[in-house]
């Protein structure tokens, strides 16, 4: 439907404009009621919807638990929800849609470092708030977004101590050819190097690649102390899949800053995965009432358990995180929202405890390092509320509201 404002005027009358002697404005009056749309570009379909199809559920779950509560400002949830088939041109074709025909309120969505790039200075022109809530290579200040899965400083640098300490100091590094693997192999360096190791080698592999047999003979003959593989995607499960079926499972450890993040490891048999050393914010293991809550949640409205991985319980908080800021802010108005958000709001999770940081827009995380066990993410250690200190090195929002870029460790 849509009518103008002198119609709308002539069908109510001006005394339903002026109750009580004060002029009710005419936004308010059609905002009443309206439904909050909450945008979502995820990979539903394509070669990336193991991760993806959780999300959605995920986002689902949120915006219902949300609107069974009262909704948000005596308003409800309307997700307005695109599949971008693993597709970057999608990705870009729906934020321009959201923001320009649906003029979404909020935006959920990404789930690669590449397709966030892709649609993240769309939001931040149209300055129509964005949240990312996927593990990443860290390193984004943009005020207009908030990023709350996990960043180097919490899902690398945890796995990369507890390897040089239990290993030894040499490794091997695989990575998926795009923005997060070649940043995040940057940190495994830094991070190896500031341990007092050395990385004897790093491999880069496009997402298409399932044949790493020619790897695998290089890094026997390099004889590592340990190999980390910050590998993404269907094609990349290959690797783990051959180098079990090689035997080098039994000979050299491997860690990775990936895997069990989509449930890997349930694609895995216990032979081909057991041993795999790995750091997060989520664990269907954690015991926590939370936790425990949430999946009960999700078996009463899904069913099946086994689809809840980490990156779809970050999307289900970040999306609590914002409902969380509209409360505080008591408003969607973007100036009101940035200040909630920088007010260090925090919620209880599956994940446990999450806060934002004023100074990053990113989350303060509980994190897991855990082992691969029997199909299983055994919790080995935990840290609670560690920080995003790689990002927090360069990025400071209060001091530079403006600032619009993604740093990038120096080696």
């Amino acid at each position: 439907m849509s009518f103008s404002r002198r119609q709308f005027l002539a069908g109510t009358g001006s005394a339903g404009l002026t109750a009580l002697g004060a002029t009710i404005p005419f936004e308010l009056v059609l905002a009443q009621g309206a439904p909050i749309k909450l945008g979502s570009i995820l990979d539903n379909s394509g070669n990336l919807d193991a991760y993806g199809k959780p999300m959605v559920m995920a986002t689902t779950l949120a915006a219902e638990e949300i609107n069974a509560a009262g909704g948000l400002l005596g308003r409800k949830i309307q997700v307005v929800q695109y599949d971008s088939q693993s597709d970057i041109a999608l990705y870009t074709k729906y934020a321009q849609q959201l923001t320009r025909d649906d003029k979404v309120d909020v935006t959920h969505g990404g789930i690669t470092s590449a397709s966030r790039e892709a649609i993240r200075q769309t939001f931040h022109r149209a300055n129509s708030l964005y949240f990312y809530n996927v593990l990443y290579e860290g390193g984004v200040c943009d005020r207009n977004i908030v990023c709350t899965g996990t960043t180097p400083a919490q899902a690398v640098e945890p796995i990369v101590e507890v390897a040089l300490k239990q290993w030894g100091k040499t490794a091997y590094v695989l990575a998926a050819d795009y923005n997060y693997g070649q940043i995040t192999a940057k940190w495994l360096t830094h991070y190896i190097t500031k341990g007092g190791g050395k990385v004897l080698q790093t491999n880069f592999f496009p997402l298409d690649v399932a044949d790493f047999g020619s790897t695998i003979a290089k890094i026997q003959q390099e004889k590592p102390k340990f190999v980390v593989a910050a590998l993404v995607g269907g094609a990349h499960m290959s690797f783990f899949r051959q180098w079990a079926a090689s035997g080098m499972n039994k000979k050299i450890p491997l860690c990775s800053t990936t895997f069990g993040v989509g449930n890997e490891h349930l694609a895995l048999s216990a032979a081909e995965g057991d041993g795999i050393l790995i750091a997060g914010n989520y664990s269907q293991e954690n015991n926590n009432p939370s936790n425990k809550d949430f999946l009960a949640k999700w078996a009463k409205r899904f069913g099946d358990t086994k689809l809840v991985h980490e990156i779809a319980v970050s999307q289900y908080q970040g999306i609590m995180l914002w409902a969380a800021c509209v409360k505080k802010a008591g408003s969607l108005d973007r100036e009101k929202m940035l200040a909630a958000i920088e007010s260090g709001v925090s919620i209880q999770g599956p994940g446990g405890t999450v806060t934002l940081d004023p100074k990053t827009h990113h989350a303060i995380l509980d994190i897991n390092v855990m082992e691969v066990k029997n199909q299983k993410l055994t919790i080995k250690q935990q840290f609670k509320a560690r920080q995003p200190s790689d990002t927090l090195q360069f990025c400071d929002l209060q001091k530079n509201p403006k600032d619009n870029k993604q740093y990038e460790v120096k080696i």
